[in-house]
């Protein structure tokens, strides 16, 4: 409602005092063009969430999924304390955080659908979320990312002499956007993050987050680049390969196994067709208005008004769309790159600010969608939370380094 009413309001002034009219056609055209892309968003993750849906019931069956919840238990009793311990929900959870880490997208959506729905199963009230499937919820949103490839990508695609100089201000700014996001939903769920059980947890997946770091700073970016793309696969079909090793050996009919567990991925991309149309309508409504466009001019003229630095303005638009469309903030991201150059500084911002935030609510149309939940409670602000402190974070660590 809010998108819709923004979008009238600006569309009615460029109207009025900016002479132009066809600012109305641009927002019917919108309106149909993301329906249309609605469909294929459902047709693509058709296809990943048979195939994941397939590996996911065979690790269920050979009990890889039950053991990974039983080592977590005591951590997830502390975060999620209506999740029963060793609940499937925790080891796909685990799963799908892991699989974000690494940037492998293709797996991590159909984990994080699979896992929303063990959540759902705990859930009192089904069209109401949880604070388990919050919480799960914006961790996703804040996007950890520790091997950006995509971002590495589009920088050479632009002719970047260093593809990888800004895996380190990635991943501290997508480090402080998760931190943001969790402490946002334990004040609002009044969780102890104090305890001692949590704080080993947190401390130990620091001190091992950081010596990878050490590491890959260590590398040359050929190197760097090398290693993400091997390691990413590598995980990747790691992971099928133990599914089906650990199925046979368990003596576990793999292929009927598979079946069955696919049959629910058509279920899965229907279910949420419906929750892609409003969300992806409304955005591209907004999109097409041109309130994003007022509101950084707006932002523009006030810090020239202070007298700041506004470099950081032109890497703005990125910062802007990336909540509401993933493709738009890709494709803003490049006309940075190719308007001021690939390793200026508001392109290196708008990459930074890339890697460290999440489509929010694309996540929140697609995650909830899924499971049918339509109150969202406080998920939608601890999201944003964290993803204005993702963008704040990028904009600070490339002042730091480039700068």
């Amino acid at each position: 409602m809010g998108f819709f009413l923004v979008a009238a309001i600006s569309a009615a002034a460029r109207w009025l005092f900016g002479g132009e009219p066809e600012v109305f056609a641009a927002m019917v055209t919108a309106l149909f063009d993301m329906a249309r892309v609605s469909v294929e968003i459902m047709v693509v993750l058709f296809g990943t969430l048979t195939l994941w849906l397939g590996l996911l019931r065979i690790a269920e069956r050979a009990g890889l999924v039950d053991a990974l919840a039983r080592l977590l238990g005591p951590l997830f009793a502390r975060l999620m304390p209506e999740v029963p311990r060793g609940h499937p929900a925790i080891g796909l959870v685990t799963l799908n955080f892991a699989a974000n880490g690494l940037g492998l997208d293709n797996a991590a959506t159909p984990i994080g659908l699979r896992a929303m729905r063990e959540l759902q199963t705990l859930n009192p009230t089904p069209d109401r979320a949880s604070n388990a499937q919050i919480l799960f919820l914006v961790l996703n949103a804040s996007s950890l990312t520790v091997l950006p490839v995509s971002i590495f990508m589009y920088r050479l695609q632009q002719g970047a002499d260093d593809p990888t100089l800004v895996f380190l201000p990635i991943l501290l700014a997508t480090s402080a956007s998760t931190l943001a996001g969790l402490l946002a939903v334990a004040l609002a769920q009044r969780l102890k993050l104090w305890d001692p059980v949590v704080l080993a947890w947190l401390g130990s997946a620091a001190l091992a987050l950081g010596g990878f770091m050490f590491v890959l700073v260590t590398l040359t970016s050929t190197a760097l680049a090398a290693l993400s793309s091997l390691l990413g696969n590598l995980v990747l079909f790691g992971v099928i390969i133990l599914f089906l090793v650990a199925g046979v050996v368990r003596r576990i009919p793999v292929y009927e196994t598979f079946i069955e567990g696919a049959r629910g991925g058509f279920e899965v991309a229907r279910d949420l067709l419906p929750y892609l149309v409003a969300m992806l309508c409304a955005i591209g409504v907004l999109r097409a208005s041109g309130a994003l466009d007022l509101l950084l001019d707006g932002i523009r003229s006030l810090v020239l008004w202070f007298g700041c630095d506004g470099r950081f303005v032109d890497a703005l638009p990125t910062a802007l769309v990336k909540p509401f469309s993933g493709s738009a903030a890709r494709a803003m991201l490049i006309e940075t790159m190719q308007t001021h150059g690939v390793d200026s500084f508001p392109a290196l911002a708008a990459a930074t600010i890339q890697g460290s935030t999440e489509t929010t609510f694309y996540v929140l149309a697609v995650y909830f969608g899924a499971v049918g939940i339509r109150h969202a409670r406080h998920a939608v602000g601890c999201a944003l939370v964290a993803e204005a402190a993702g963008v704040v974070a990028a904009i600070a660590v490339t002042y730091a380094f480039f700068g």
